[in-house]
């Protein structure tokens, strides 16, 4: 879905059906880096079972114009301008890793907006190695392939996508290689410079789910488990032996603890 945002060209990815902003809307945030199709695998399953799913592209991100927004309270207040201009009154909010310091500062900031928030791979504070941050701004090719190689788990290095003729590094180098050229400097600095996850998930009242890997290399389970014991309300569900990219490593584990969360009343 082609959407204008302040003037801005946005791209949605619906999950292949209308979008029914009076629906139970569910929103998902990508990671840094990354795009609506960090989420191929989760949009339209969830479209195609009764959800009203939107996946956007960030600004400068995908298939997103504009220029990528450098903090995570400005990518907040942007997902709440997409909702105001979508007349969505309140949405789900789904975050991977720096999707989920979007969705707590979201929750957090605008609680009457947000019914629930479900965080996968993340953590309260995601610093960053300034030599990736270097990287990311003078070698973007070497910063993609280190945080694709990075992010996935051993299944990922040891054979081809569980879905025929599919390769999970592959697919991920060219997911990242879509974005404008400063996408991933912005988002590394956004994560890097953020101190308000402790805060926010503190201010949280709404139900939420974590859904962390055991593996995880670059938001560690401790640091997930931390984020969940923070909040008021929450679930925790742990899947052995996934690497950071879950929704793609391990979509059927992610597709359904997200649906008994998402159905719950």
């Amino acid at each position: 879905m082609k959407h204008q945002l302040d003037g801005t060209d946005i791209h949605i990815a619906t999950g292949g059906r209308s979008f029914d902003a009076t629906g139970n809307v569910v929103v998902m945030l990508h990671g840094s880096g990354q795009n609506h199709l960090t989420w191929v695998l989760q949009s339209r399953y969830f479209a195609y079972r009764g959800f009203a799913v939107l996946a956007p592209d960030f600004p400068g991100h995908g298939l997103s114009g504009g220029t990528p927004w450098t903090s995570i309270e400005d990518m907040a207040r942007w997902v709440i301008a997409l909702l105001d201009s979508l007349d969505v009154p309140q949405a789900t909010l789904v975050g991977h890793s720096q999707g989920c310091l979007v969705a707590l500062e979201a929750a957090a900031t605008y609680p009457d907006r947000v019914k629930r928030v479900a965080l996968i791979a993340g953590a309260l504070a995601i610093p960053v190695n300034q030599q990736l941050l270097d990287m990311s701004d003078q070698a973007l090719a070497k910063a993609i392939g280190i945080m694709t190689s990075w992010g996935h788990g051993a299944m990922a290095h040891m054979h081809d996508n569980t879905q025929p003729g599919h390769s999970f590094i592959g697919y991920g180098n060219r997911l990242m290689a879509l974005n404008d050229n400063d996408a991933l400097r912005a988002d590394l600095t956004a994560c890097n410079n953020y101190q308000g996850g402790a805060a926010a998930a503190a201010a949280i009242k709404q139900p939420a789910l974590c859904i962390l890997a055991e593996k995880d290399r670059m938001t560690p389970l401790k640091f997930g488990r931390e984020m969940a014991a923070a909040l008021a309300t929450v679930e925790t569900n742990v899947i052995a032996a996934a690497g950071h990219m879950l929704p793609a490593e391990y979509p059927a584990e992610v597709n359904a603890a997200l649906r008994a969360f998402c159905e719950q009343s």
